[in-house]
């Protein structure tokens, strides 16, 4: 594409910051430490987890740069970034979490493909760029469409991004053209992250952010914007991120029995305790976050000190100084939701989290129960291991 490539090898990755965990290094895939993650509402562009499935695409030429919107429309289109900032600009505040966080506990039940990421394969970002719906206008698709003229039913989102699973094609994914098409979804096309431009690692110049949706949808360094019949076939929509049940194994998997998966469920996470965590006796504070899928907003997080007997409800905030209210207007009903709570703690024991959302869909308690191949999805409750230790001094 003019003005962006894609580098063969990875001699051009950018710098990263040092605290980062790193799980896979070519490609490039890296999480903050746990306790890191939770310091800010806001996460912070190098604290936010890096996902990546090839060498990081480069820029060479920001004013030759063009995205390409075709398929089965009347009037295809070359859009340039200064068409998209003509756009009326907005800022939203939505999460995005890589399908496979928590992978590395699932994997401790029975073994699971794919990376090994801890608690901390998500982040908070305030996005800006145009709506999808303003710009799916420019090429003649009224808001709410449900369907082109010509019979387009999905729009598909194609990186200049290579990777291996493609066979050295671009990555891609799709959502219905309802959902991109309704300005109440959000869904952008975004060149801004916390305020800056995007960095490369997350998708300079532009990229496609789909809140409430696994992140593996919200398409990095787009390349083109595609209106077809069916879903997309790319690998990642048709062959990874499905909720297979644990009786499903590598030998008798049918990836055709599952829709690609959309909506994150519950989740919620302590990230002020790891998971084996020495103490002294008294009180501990116990914070961390909670965050669902579609727009609904997490209605409670329960703690419990004695491994799921008896729950204490915590504190939930997004910002400081504004009461946080589940699906009120003052809320932002895209990311997630912080939660402290005080706990009184003599001697060993497991401190378990779990958060129920707006619709009273609640974390599954056994990882067990919702085992997959694939290791996604794990919204199990979160669990810790206190060790209380006397001082000495």
């Amino acid at each position: 594409m003019p003005g962006l490539t894609a580098p063969s090898d990875y001699s051009q990755e950018p710098l990263r910051h040092p605290c980062l965990r790193i799980n896979a290094k070519e490609p490039f895939n890296a999480e903050p430490p746990r306790s890191a993650l939770i310091s800010s509402y806001v996460t912070p562009v190098d604290f936010f987890y890096k996902r990546n499935h090839g060498p990081v695409p480069l820029v060479d030429d920001i004013e030759r740069y063009s995205v390409s919107l075709n398929g089965l429309i009347e009037n295809p289109k070359e859009l340039f970034m200064k068409d998209i900032r003509m756009l009326p600009k907005y800022n939203v505040t939505a999460t995005l979490q890589c399908a496979g966080n928590r992978r590395t506990a699932m994997s401790k039940t029975r073994t699971v493909k794919g990376v090994g990421w801890d608690v901390s394969a998500l982040g908070n970002a305030v996005w800006g760029g145009a709506k999808l719906a303003d710009v799916l206008e420019l090429v003649g698709i009224p808001k709410l469409s449900y369907s082109t003229q010509k019979g387009g039913k999905h729009v598909e989102f194609v990186s200049i991004d290579r990777c291996k699973e493609e066979k050295g094609g671009p990555y891609k994914a799709s959502i219905p053209l309802s959902h991109a098409s309704n300005p109440e979804a959000d869904v952008l096309l975004a060149y801004e992250m916390n305020g800056e431009p995007l960095n490369r690692d997350h998708g300079y110049p532009l990229r496609v952010v789909i809140p409430g949706v696994i992140g593996a949808r919200s398409v990095k360094w787009l390349d083109s914007i595609s209106m077809i019949a069916e879903e997309s076939q790319g690998f990642f929509m048709q062959k990874d991120y499905k909720m297979f049940p644990p009786s499903v194994n590598w030998d008798n998997i049918d990836w055709t029995t599952r829709r690609p998966q959309m909506d994150f469920p519950v989740q919620s996470v302590m990230c002020s305790l790891e998971d084996v965590d020495h103490i002294k006796p008294g009180k501990v504070t116990v914070s961390g976050y909670a965050v669902s899928g579609g727009g609904r907003g997490i209605e409670r997080v329960d703690i419990s000190v004695d491994g799921g007997k008896s729950w204490i409800e915590a504190t939930r905030y997004q910002k400081t100084g504004v009461p946080y209210v589940a699906d009120s207007r003052s809320s932002d009903k895209w990311a997630w939701v912080l939660f402290e709570v005080t706990l009184d703690v003599e001697q060993n024991t497991e401190i378990v989290a779990k958060a129920v959302d707006s619709a009273a869909n609640v974390q599954p308690e056994r990882v067990e129960e919702i085992w997959n191949l694939r290791g996604i999805l794990n919204t199990s409750w979160h669990r810790v291991q206190l060790r209380v230790g006397r001082s000495n001094i």
